[in-house]
């Protein structure tokens, strides 16, 4: 049951598409506090409550004894600390004796304290007295999660392709470059479906160009990428230059397309081209605009986009430069007072995203002016609902890969995410891992973060493990910074390792896309929580670090240096499967309980659950050359079972075809176990 209550006039946020009635009664489970004319909410939870959600947010799964900001934040040191990150998602739900959610529709900052300050009290302070709660009861944190993913629809679905494996870098920065990525690649077996462009690739930073220099006929390297099974994947930023004659530039002003200062002139900031405004994407109009702009790119042959830096991203604005400029002419060099000089660090290196800038230029909202900080969780979101609607009018019928660096819940309909600029940590590894049910839980199923890290400087394990996680994830790049160690798999040393695991992922891509649509279509989650799964088990309720992948397969990474396995909690019998490569692998049938699991680093575990099974096809070089017309099923069973494979093109958008759905059945005949399927089966193997 959802329960909606409204408070002042809030800001409409596109999140919420099932329409909800407002509720006459007083708001439920919260307890409200008015203060300095903004209301505090207050739940009170028990010792072994739960609190799942907040998508894109630090710690674990669990997210009790912190403090989290919802707000967009550009934070790459993503360590332990940090309140904020790329993404702003509001969602809470409770799991105990009661179970609860609370989604808070709002445009703004949120704080959620969850027993950071006290234990048992979990705080809400939306930053503004304008806003929306949805109240959502059910018998299961799994049961509320449901409700909310209807409520909110149904998540973006990527093209097939888009689950190969892809390399990226800042920046691959000519044709002769990324002709080499791909030749290395292909040399050393590695299999490879995209190759990404970032900033470099443009003339001057500049959106919706491609430097004549670096490609001097851009349409014709799209067409031989794509000759060796290659989708090349650009950057779009937020930004736009500020360049005389650019044509962005030129028609944004003309059409008054651009966010304003207080003054009515254009809002300036610092970032990769120089002197930017934004576009206006709360703008209908701009939004139309800046979608329309991407069709260059399709017409060159561009088949998936990366939305960057759009929280927005700020270096630095001109008057904050010149404050800062004017505390350093100020400043005694003489005094030996040293938190003096603390100041005077804190003032330079605070140039970056100023919450005073981001109260500095306003929006209007087909009409409306409103102040940016009151929706700036809206922005990112907005700037990928620009790409999305654009590309139902240009492509109606073709899927567009499309993921993007800030999102707020709504945007889930239109692109999927990556989790923004890691570290090469083990830390980020294991966040990782701990993020991707709670990004199911708000909508974003095609995710993942940039394997091995994008800042630092990523080791060779580091990479097979992070690799060994993400074979599961849909988002499956290889993503780092300039400056850093090429961390390509073939400068990482001998390339066999890095073959064999990329290959399983080959292997079980058919799985993979299947589970993803049937949730995707189901509104259901493709990474689930044991807990989700095992209700009565409170072990399972407690375990964070293993998951279940779709509804045949569990898997525990390893996440730590110089493990050379670790312990797995089963909360029934299963089956482990230890991929060496997508051919070679060990099994061994695994009794309900705990156990060490030993697993070298080129090597990756996973589990399939008792009476499921798993289909394989054979590994490829890239999707182009996937071959879906015969299947290895493994099955740990001793009974009837069946599963329904989803299989269509991989890039229109005929979803409900009853074709697309392909069955597998193992069943008794004559007293032995065998496979039925309208498929070729080149192998069964039962257990």
């Amino acid at each position: 049951m959802i329960k909606k209550f409204v408070y002042g006039n809030p800001i409409e946020t596109n999140a919420v598409v099932v329409p909800v009635e407002v509720s006459g009664d007083p708001i439920q489970y919260l307890s409200e506090i008015e203060m300095n004319g903004k209301i505090i909410f207050n739940y009170e939870m028990e010792n072994d409550d739960i609190v799942y959600g907040l998508g894109e947010a630090n710690g674990g799964l669990n997210k009790r004894g912190a403090v989290y900001r919802s707000f967009c934040t550009d934070e790459p040191n993503q360590t332990e600390d940090k309140a904020s990150f790329y993404g702003a998602h509001n969602l809470v739900v409770i799991s105990g004796m009661i179970n609860v959610g609370f989604f808070i529709d709002c445009a703004g900052e949120v704080t959620f304290d969850i027993g950071y300050t006290s234990y048992n009290m979990m705080n809400i302070e939306p930053g503004t007295s304008d806003f929306t709660v949805y109240v959502i009861e059910g018998r299961s944190a799994y049961d509320i999660i449901r409700q909310f993913r209807e409520m909110i629809g149904r998540s973006y679905i990527a093209p097939e392709w888009a689950f190969g494996y892809q390399q990226s870098r800042w920046s691959y920065m000519n044709e002769d470059e990324i002709r080499e990525v791909v030749k290395k690649h292909k040399d050393a077996g590695i299999p490879l479906d995209a190759v990404y462009l970032d900033i470099d690739y443009m003339d001057g930073y500049k959106d919706f160009t491609v430097s004549e220099e670096r490609f001097p006929d851009f349409p014709a390297f799209v067409k031989e990428m794509r000759e060796e099974g290659i989708h090349l994947v650009p950057i779009i930023d937020a930004g736009v230059k500020v360049e005389p004659g650019y044509e962005l530039y030129e028609e944004g002003r003309q059409y008054q397309l651009f966010c304003k200062k207080a003054d009515g002139t254009d809002f300036v900031a610092g970032v990769w081209p120089g002197k930017t405004h934004f576009p206006d994407f709360m703008n209908t109009g701009a939004r139309m605009w800046f979608g329309s702009k991407y069709k260059s790119l399709i017409d060159c042959g561009i088949e998936g986009f990366w939305n960057d830096m759009n929280e927005p991203a700020m270096f630095y604005t001109e008057d904050g430069v010149n404050e800062a400029k004017a505390y350093v002419q100020s400043f005694d060099f003489e005094t030996n007072d040293p938190s003096r000089f603390f100041e005077l660090k804190d003032k330079l290196t605070g140039l970056s995203n100023r919450r005073k800038d981001y109260e500095s230029f306003f929006h209007n909202m087909d009409g409306k002016i409103v102040r940016h900080d009151q929706v700036h969780n809206l922005y990112g979101a907005n700037m990928t609902r620009a790409a999305g609607e654009a590309f139902e009018q240009m492509a109606p019928d073709k899927r567009i890969l499309l993921f993007s660096r800030a999102s707020s819940i709504g945007s889930h309909r239109y692109g999927g995410l990556w989790t923004g600029d890691n570290q090469s940590w083990w830390s980020h590894l294991k966040l990782n891992i701990k993020m991707m049910p709670s990004l199911n839980m708000c909508g974003y199923l095609y995710s993942g973060a940039d394997l091995g890290g994008f800042g630092c400087n990523c080791t060779r394990e580091l990479m097979l493990r992070w690799l060994g996680f993400g074979i599961f994830t849909p988002l499956m790049r290889n993503h780092s910074a300039i400056g850093t160690r090429r961390q390509e798999c073939y400068n990482l040393g001998d390339t066999e390792d890095f073959r064999s695991i990329i290959s399983i992922r080959y292997s079980l891509i058919p799985y993979l896309y299947s589970e993803y649509m049937k949730a995707c279509m189901k509104n259901d989650m493709l990474f689930k929580p044991l807990a989700f799964e095992y209700t009565s088990d409170n072990f399972a309720r407690t375990v964070e670090d293993q998951m279940l992948v779709g509804e045949s397969i569990m898997i525990a990474p390893i996440y730590e240096p110089n493990a050379i396995g670790r312990y797995v909690y089963l909360p029934e019998d299963m089956l482990l499967v230890v991929f060496k490569s997508s051919a070679v692998r060990r099994y061994q049938i695994m009794r309900k309980g705990m156990h060490y699991v030993t697993a070298a680093m080129n090597e990756v575990p996973l589990f399939i659950r008792k009476n499921k099974l798993l289909p394989l096809c054979r590994t490829s070089h890239n999707t182009d050359e996937m071959d879906t017309s015969m299947f290895e099923i493994i099955a740990y069973t001793d009974v009837n079972i069946e599963y329904t494979l989803y299989e269509d093109d991989g890039i229109s958008k005929d979803y409900n075809n009853p074709e697309n759905f392909v069955s597998f059945a193992i069943k008794d005949m004559d007293g032995v176990l065998g496979a039925v399927s309208n498929k070729t089966i080149v192998k069964l193997s039962l257990f």
